[in-house]
């Protein structure tokens, strides 16, 4: 049954105002509009502390005016505030200082002289627009503004200015933060009783939390902070409510899937396989196998996450999970996002199975398999070959890309697949590989080197076992990490080349990272190779972030007598393979490269990474990126180069890169400095996201408490059929971009 909830805003606010939300902020309906929480709240009285703001945000602060100047744009000539109306149909710049007692902030208004008269010094006042930087200056783009004591208001327009908190709303320059607040209360005034609440009575009682009608007067017209704090708990509540439910239906699904058991048989492969093994497996190694038999021992399919830093033995726990399914007389395939990732998968299991991968050829072992490589770029006959192997199950394992997913690509019996780094495909991709099985599901275990903190798993990967190996194996060596500001500090990037070059007089190989191929170079601008030089002059643009074709021309004269090769994604994909093999060869000495060799990539020779252009990546990749070094028993060493100068939040981002190796803290801090919409998978600006509230670092009782609700409802209703009001918000979360990021694990 609809309620006021789902009626259209136009019915409330008229067409023009809704056409603009929907247009600005992509808000249709009343509850989409109620959904719009205020992302802070107005004290009276008190004033903005502008060091909380951050460039590039869309804000609204409160401060007062410290200074006001206009001019006219033609003449030059400053305007007088008596003399401000004679120049209403001239071109104007008002400027305007804000300050907050500590802190100062500018804003100019073009074509508003009569600003004068209003923003008058000691003026409380609320501004808005996007937060920029002149120099050491903050400044507000494209603002607006709302005095605070204003005369001559209506009845309305008082009532809701003397209210002790004025919520503050994610808004844009078309639709300021005034007019959301003023819409809302439109609404809410006009809001009937029944609007179905789609957290059920018995939970608000046993949860003590507010319902619906009162939780939204109360987040957005709030009169003690207690209201806010209630309001807020009730709303995070529900957001963990309805992405647990998703999650609790989707492990039903799961659960009432047929699979074909496939416990460990010994004295097979798999034995033969630990016996040749040149080290002993971690203690997390084998727990986690142990874990990952008794799941594939089940009559139903595995669906197992398992994390790990880089360089934890990931591939030594799938390849005894593949192998244990061969000795069931079944077959494995490994899906890996990238070409240069599959070629280096299959040489990578070949080699540690030496002549157990070569059956039915001379000197293979009694035990052993075949292993199989299918990707885009093979020819017509090597392609043949592989797709014959996998359909008549002469492969055991097959190694692959996206190739895997289409439809003329056969398996004899798929028993399990492995997805690496899952977050790069979707659902419907690992569907179309279990949908090669038959009627049986096959078993799946996904991997990412993407550690991911406890609440944030059980959060975005409910649906998944999780399991964590946290043991680097013997012989891995630390790596050093350390920032060089180029700019502010160009001697350092020069014995960072020096560095470059005492690494391969030793005998070791280097990789240099860039942000981009740059093969476009030619039409970028002159300054675009300024940061090798670390020179002080240049635009007041900020440069477009350096290129791989850029820095191997730079580098070619400062590394003119070492071999030096570029390796990118755009190369056809014979060249990349035969790059990368001659890099593994230790035929190249310095290999200039996008993020292409991510994941995945060993090189146990490679002791230094460069990464140019350190602050374009996120945290997340750049421990990636570094893991790539010291993976033998040379100490590895990685240099973070930037443009950006000391103390900025983004090169403080850098400076926790480089002050531990712990992925886990890194993860943290990589969650707790974006916004947890991006968190998962969902822009929050002008976009729909039914997690606004929530917290997965913070929130972790709550996600616990909405976990074993969501449980108990989806084990007796899995379809939500006593729960309609819940059933249609799920519902509404599954069709909208949130579940974006739940869709590619």
């Amino acid at each position: 049954m609809k309620t006021d909830m789902d009626r259209k805003l136009r019915d409330f606010l008229g067409a023009k105002t809704a056409k603009t939300f929907a247009e600005v902020l992509g808000i249709e309906t009343v509850g989409e509009l109620l959904r719009h929480y205020p992302r802070r709240y107005l004290k009276k009285g008190e004033l903005t502390p502008f060091d909380e703001l951050e460039v590039g945000d869309q804000a609204t602060v409160n401060g007062r005016v410290k200074k006001v100047t206009a001019r006219a744009l033609d003449t030059k000539l400053e305007i007088k505030p008596e003399e401000a109306h004679k120049f209403r149909k001239r071109r104007t710049i008002t400027k305007v200082v804000v300050t907050d007692g500590r802190n100062d902030l500018e804003a100019a208004f073009f074509n508003q002289p009569w600003l004068l008269t209003k923003l008058t010094p000691g003026t409380s006042a609320l501004f808005w627009g996007e937060v920029t930087m002149f120099r050491t200056t903050m400044q507000l783009k494209n603002p607006g503004t709302e005095v605070l004591d204003e005369e001559d208001l209506t009845e309305a327009e008082i009532e809701r200015r003397a209210r002790p908190f004025r919520p503050l709303y994610p808004a844009t320059s078309k639709l300021p933060t005034a007019t959301i607040e003023r819409s809302v209360k439109i609404v809410l005034d006009s809001l009937d009783e029944r609007i179905g609440d789609p957290v059920p009575d018995l939970i608000l009682r046993n949860e003590k939390l507010l319902g619906l009608r009162d939780a939204l007067q109360l987040v957005h017209l709030p009169d003690t902070e207690k209201d806010i704090d209630r309001a807020q708990q009730r709303f995070r509540f529900e957001e963990a409510l309805v992405m647990q439910t998703i999650l609790a239906q989707r492990r039903a699904v799961t659960d009432a899937l047929n699979a074909v058991p496939r416990p460990r048989v010994q004295g097979r492969l798999l034995d033969d396989f630990d016996k040749r093994l040149p080290f002993e497996l971690t203690e997390g190694q084998a727990e986690v196998g142990e874990e990952v038999f008794a799941d594939l021992a089940r009559p139903h399919p595995m669906h197992r996450l398992l994390q790990g830093e880089v360089g934890s033995g990931k591939t030594v726990v799938a390849l005894r999970a593949m192998l244990s399914v061969v000795d069931n007389g079944g077959q494995a395939a490994l899906l890996a996002p990238t070409e240069v990732l599959a070629v280096q998968h299959h040489k990578t299991l070949t080699k540690m199975l030496g002549e157990l991968a070569e059956q039915g050829m001379l000197g293979g072992a009694e035990h052993a398999t075949r292993i199989g490589l299918l990707t885009g770029s093979l020819n017509a006959a090597a392609r043949r070959t592989a797709m014959l192997d996998a359909a008549s199950g002469a492969a055991g394992i097959v190694v692959g890309t996206h190739a895997l997913l289409e439809d003329k690509v056969q398996f004899a019996d798929l028993g399990l697949v492995v997805v690496d780094e899952q977050h790069r495909f979707g659902v419907e991709q690992r569907a179309a590989l279990s949908a090669k099985s038959g009627d049986n599901t096959p078993h799946v275990l996904v991997m990412t080197a993407t550690p991911i903190p406890r609440t944030v798993a059980m959060t975005v990967f409910g649906d998944l076992a999780v399991s964590t190996l946290t043991q680097l194996p013997a012989g891995r060596s630390p790596i050093q990490s350390s920032v060089v500001p180029a700019k502010e500090r160009p001697d350092w990037l020069q014995r960072a080349w020096a560095r470059v070059r005492e690494e391969v007089g030793k005998g070791h190989q280097v990789y240099v990272v860039c942000p981009r191929i740059g093969d476009d170079v030619k039409n970028a601008s002159d300054e675009e190779g300024e940061l090798l030089e670390a020179d002080e002059g240049g635009k007041k643009e900020a440069r477009p972030p350096i290129s791989v074709i850029q820095v191997a021309e730079a580098l070619g004269e400062i590394l003119h007598d070492l071999r030096v090769e570029i390796l990118h994604g755009r190369l056809p994909a014979d060249e990349k393979d035969a790059v990368m093999s001659r890099f593994a060869a230790g035929e190249v000495d310095v290999l200039i490269v996008t993020t292409v060799i991510e994941v995945g990539v060993d090189v146990p020779n490679a002791s230094t990474m460069v990464i140019m252009d350190a602050d374009r990546f996120g945290i997340s990749q750049l421990h990636q990126l570094r893991g790539r070094v010291g993976r033998g028993k040379v100490p590895g060493l990685c240099l973070l180069v930037t443009d950006l100068w000391a103390g900025s939040k983004s090169y403080g981002r850098l400076e926790a890169v480089a002050s531990t190796t712990d992925g886990f803290e890194l993860s943290r801090i990589d969650l707790e400095t974006r916004r947890e919409g991006d968190v998962l998978g969902v822009a929050q600006s002008g976009r729909r996201s039914s997690l606004k509230l929530l917290s997965v670092l913070r929130d972790e009782d709550v996600i616990l408490a909405a976990r074993h609700v969501a449980n108990s409802i989806v084990s007796v209703d899995a379809e939500l059929a006593e729960y309609p009001a819940l059933r249609s918000v799920v519902r509404e979360a599954l069709e909208s971009e949130t579940t974006e990021y739940l869709e590619k694990t």
